[in-house]
């Protein structure tokens, strides 16, 4: 039941702030409150859900600030898995990801929230295979929580990019080459995160034209 509460969030079926009542979702899977409060605990640990007192619990709403911050983890954790399957892969790996690639390949442009999803689960999968159980979890939660964070910000996403800068880092990654595949992922973080609009948007008049003023100066 947390797996698939968890698909449903990050395929955005159940929108960020959209509220968790027990009963109702007890109701739906069969089970009881007991069982759907350990599954929305869980879920509030990886940061996909909140709870407010007296009030129960819903969807995350990551703020910008927190949505940078993340991002910039994200970066951290993410080259450290390139060095590490740079120097180690296991014998499977390289067929694990390919797999995975092909299923991201069957989603381009049917369905933008299940893209987003696969193109998540294949970093969890570069994380996974790194065997340091402590950076996968880290990893998996990032990526869990920056795909909430482009339900809620991202203008557009691009599944044809994300694939194609996938099998350019696991192609990398077979090279040995620690920079290239560093530089791609750093490159394809960015693009990622850049389709989200973390900047605050501007609220007054004077704002919006402060730009063109700078350029009617020059």
């Amino acid at each position: 039941m947390h797996d698939l509460l968890r698909k449903a969030i990050i395929e955005q079926a159940l929108k960020p702030g959209m509220r968790l009542p027990e009963d109702t979702v007890g109701e739906q899977f069969g089970v009881s409150r007991t069982i759907v409060r350990h599954a929305l605990v869980r879920l509030e640990n990886e940061g996909l859900v909140i709870t407010r007192r007296n009030r129960g619990a819903f969807v995350a709403e990551p703020s910008r600030e927190e949505a940078q911050q993340i991002f910039e983890v994200r970066r951290c954790l993410e080259h450290e898995v390139i060095r590490i399957l740079c120097d180690r892969m296991p014998e499977s790996g390289y067929d694990q990801l390919n797999a995975h690639v092909r299923l991201e390949q069957g989603a381009k442009g049917k369905d933008g929230p299940v893209s987003i999803r696969l193109a998540g689960e294949f970093h969890v999968l570069l994380a996974a295979l790194t065997g340091n159980e402590v950076l996968a979890r880290y990893v998996s939660e990032v990526v869990l929580r920056c795909s909430l964070i482009m339900s809620m910000y991202a203008r557009s996403h691009s599944s044809d990019c994300a694939v194609d800068e996938h099998s350019q880092i696991i192609e990398a990654i077979r090279e040995g080459d620690k920079d290239r595949a560093m530089h791609i992922m750093g490159h394809h973080l960015g693009a990622v995160a850049g389709r989200a609009e973390l900047s605050p948007k501007p609220d007054s008049i004077s704002a919006i034209l402060s730009h063109y003023g700078k350029e009617l100066a020059q």
